[in-house]
C-alpha cells in the first residue's frame, strides 16, 4: 500500500541529501527526513508524500550513531542559518565529501575520488559579514528558514562577537527612539537591515540600510554603536527605496569616520567597501585559493585569466607565480576595485577587463594573447553555455574550477568534458561549517586531441601479431596521468594484463621471495588502467 501523509514508519537511515537531510526508503521511494543521521534507525513522521519521493521528520530516534551530538544553540533549527548543529564536525566532514562526490560522479559522469577536504580548525565565529533582517518589535535577527519571519537573535555561534554587541546596541537605539522597522507588505517603514563587517584585527564597518535618505537621531545611533564597539572604524547609511528583496542600496553615505575596512588575505591587502565581495570565511578562503594556486601549477612563465574575478583577490593570488595575469568583471565598480588592489599591493603583472567571458576572449584574441591557465569562480548558477563555449575558444591547457554549487559544477564539467577537457582532481574545502554549503575546487585539462588521433590511425594501420607491441608500460602510464590524473606502477600494469590473459613475461613483476606480500592494484587505478588498455587495443 502507497505510503500517505502523517503515518509513522520505522527507517533506516541509508545517507544524505543535499541539503544534509537523512535519506530512508519506503516502499522502494526514498524518504528525505530532516535531523537523522545516516546509520541511524528513526522513527519518522511523514510530512508530504509525493509521486516520486516522500519527506518526513523525526520523531524519535531509536538507533543513533556517534555522528549525533546535542544542538549548542537554543534557536537551532528554527532559525534558518545553519542546518548541521545535530552532528559532529568529523560526520559534517564526511557528508561534505560525500555530497561532492555523488554529484560529480551522478551528474558528472566522473570515475575518479575527492581527493580530500579541508575542514576548518575554528568552524564557530568565523563569518567576517552579517547581514541581519529588521521586523517590527523591534525583532534584529535572523529569518526562520524558507520564510521571511525574522527571529530576533541575541547572539549567533556563527558570528564575531564584534557583531553581537553592535547588534544590541542597535537594536537598543531603535527602542529608545521608536525608530520603525521596514515592512515589505506595504512597502513602509524605515530600516531594512542591519549590516556588520569585521578584519582580521578585530576592526568593524557598520552599515544601516534603510528606506528612507536620512536617519532619525542618527549622532545618537553612532555614539551607541562607538561605546559598544572600541574598534569600530565607521558607520555607513546605504539607501534602499526599492519594493526589491536585494539587501544593500544603490548609494552609500558615510555617517561618521571611514566607509571601507582593510583586510589582509594570502599575504595580500584587500579594501572591502559595504557591497565589495569577499569570502566570509577568511581563514578557510586561504586554503581554497591556496589549492586553487597549487592546481594551476604555475611556473612563472604562463598567462593566466581569472573569469568572475570580482575585486581581484584570485588574480592577484595567481599574478605572483604567473608571467601575467588578466582578471575580468562586468561590473565596472568591482574593477575599479581590483585595480586599486593591484596598486596598493605592488603587484605590477596584473591587469583588469571589464567585461563578461565572451568579451575578455574576443579582446585576449584581438591582442594575439591565449591564456595557459584559465580560473573561473563563478555564481551558484554556474557557467552559462557561451562562457564555457568562449573558455573553449582559447583553448587553455588547464581550467581550475571554484564553485560554491557541486551540482552545476558537475554539470559544467560534464559540459567541458564534451569540448575536450578532463577532470583530473577534486578537493572540498568548507566555507560554511554548520550549514550545508560546501566550496570545491577541481582541476580539468585539455586532452591533447591531435596526439590521440594519430595513436589510433597508426594501431590501424600496423599489422600486430602480439598485444603487447601495441602500448609501452610508459605509454599506458602517460595515458592513465593525462586522463585520470592518476600514477601508476609498472606492478600495476602488469597485474591488470596478466588478470586480463595478457602477456607480460613468464616473472615480469613477481617477488622471488616465497612469503612475500605484493601490494595489489587498487580498484580505481585498476579502472583506468582498464581504459588505457581499451584505448591502445590491447582489450
Amino acid at each position: 500500500m502507497a505510503a500517505k501523509k502523517n503515518e509513522q514508519h520505522p527507517l533506516r537511515i541509508e545517507g544524505y541529501g543535499s541539503a544534509g537531510e537523512g535519506v530512508a526508503r519506503l516502499e522502494g521511494q526514498a524518504v528525505f527526513v530532516k535531523g537523522a543521521l545516516a546509520g541511524e534507525i528513526c522513527q519518522v513522521q511523514l510530512l508530504k508524500v509525493g509521486k516520486s519521493a516522500a519527506w518526513g521528520r523525526v520523531t524519535q530516534v531509536l538507533t543513533p550513531v556517534p555522528g549525533r551530538q546535542s544542538p549548542d544553540c537554543p534557536r537551532y533549527p528554527r532559525c534558518g542559518g545553519c542546518q548541521l548543529r545535530h552532528m559532529t564536525y568529523a560526520e559534517e566532514l564526511r557528508f561534505k565529501r560525500q555530497k561532492v562526490q555523488d554529484a560529480l560522479q551522478r551528474i558528472g559522469g566522473w570515475t575518479g575520488r575527492v581527493e580530500k577536504i579541508h575542514g576548518a580548525e575554528a568552524p564557530d565565529r568565523y563569518r567576517n559579514k552579517i547581514q541581519f533582517p529588521v521586523a517590527d518589535g523591534p525583532r534584529v535577527g535572523f529569518f526562520r528558514a524558507r520564510s521571511h519571519e525574522v527571529i530576533d537573535a541575541e547572539d549567533c555561534l556563527l558570528q564575531p562577537l564584534a557583531a553581537t554587541r553592535l547588534r544590541e546596541a542597535f537594536k537598543l537605539w531603535m527602542e529608545r527612539y521608536q525608530v520603525p522597522a521596514y515592512d515589505e507588505r506595504v512597502h513602509g517603514g524605515l530600516i531594512r537591515h542591519f549590516y556588520v563587517r569585521v578584519n582580521q584585527r578585530g576592526q568593524s564597518l557598520c552599515a544601516v540600510i534603510a528606506n528612507g535618505t536620512d536617519l532619525p537621531h542618527q549622532e545618537e545611533l553612532v555614539q551607541a554603536l562607538r561605546r559598544a564597539e572600541p574598534d569600530l572604524a565607521g558607520v555607513v547609511l546605504s539607501v534602499n527605496q526599492e519594493k526589491t528583496n536585494v539587501i544593500l542600496g544603490k548609494t552609500h553615505r558615510c555617517l561618521w569616520g571611514r566607509d571601507y575596512l582593510e583586510d589582509t588575505l594570502c599575504g595580500l591587502t584587500f579594501r572591502l567597501s559595504v557591497p565589495s565581495f569577499y569570502q566570509v570565511n577568511r581563514e578557510q578562503a586561504e586554503v581554497l585559493y591556496g589549492r586553487a594556486l597549487a592546481f594551476a601549477g604555475l611556473t612563472g612563465r604562463e598567462t593566466v585569466l581569472d573569469l568572475y574575478c570580482g575585486i581581484g583577490t584570485i588574480t592577484l593570488v595567481m599574478a605572483r607565480q604567473a608571467g601575467r595575469a588578466i582578471g575580468a568583471e562586468v561590473i565596472p565598480a568591482a574593477v575599479e576595485d581590483a585595480k586599486a588592489n593591484a596598486a596598493r599591493n605592488g603587484v605590477t603583472n596584473a591587469e583588469f577587463l571589464c567585461a563578461d567571458a565572451a568579451q575578455a576572449a574576443q579582446t585576449l584574441a584581438d591582442r594575439g594573447l591565449r591564456p595557459d591557465v584559465i580560473c573561473v569562480d563563478p555564481p551558484r548558477k554556474g557557467l552559462a553555455p557561451a562562457v564555457i563555449d568562449a573558455i573553449v575558444q582559447m583553448a587553455p591547457q588547464r581550467l581550475v574550477y571554484v564553485s560554491c554549487d557541486p551540482a552545476t559544477l558537475a554539470r559544467d564539467v560534464k559540459r567541458m568534458e564534451e569540448q575536450g577537457y578532463v577532470l583530473q582532481r577534486a578537493e572540498a574545502v568548507d566555507l560554511f561549517p554548520r550549514t550545508a554549503h560546501v566550496e570545491t575546487v577541481v582541476l580539468l585539462s585539455k586532452l591533447n586531441t591531435k596526439q590521440h588521433i594519430e595513436v589510433e590511425l597508426n594501431l590501424d594501420e600496423l599489422d600486430l601479431t602480439s598485444a603487447e607491441s601495441k602500448a609501452t608500460y610508459d605509454e599506458i602510464k602517460a595515458y592513465v596521468l593525462e586522463k585520470h590524473g592518476l600514477k601508476v606502477s609498472s606492478l600495476y600494469i602488469s597485474q591488470v594484463k596478466r588478470k586480463y590473459g595478457l602477456d607480460v613475461g613468464q616473472n615480469y613483476n613477481l617477488s622471488k621471495k616465497e612469503d612475500a606480500k605484493v601490494p595489489q592494484c587498487p580498484p580505481e587505478k585498476e579502472a583506468a588502467i582498464m581504459d588505457a588498455l581499451k584505448h591502445f587495443q590491447m582489450i
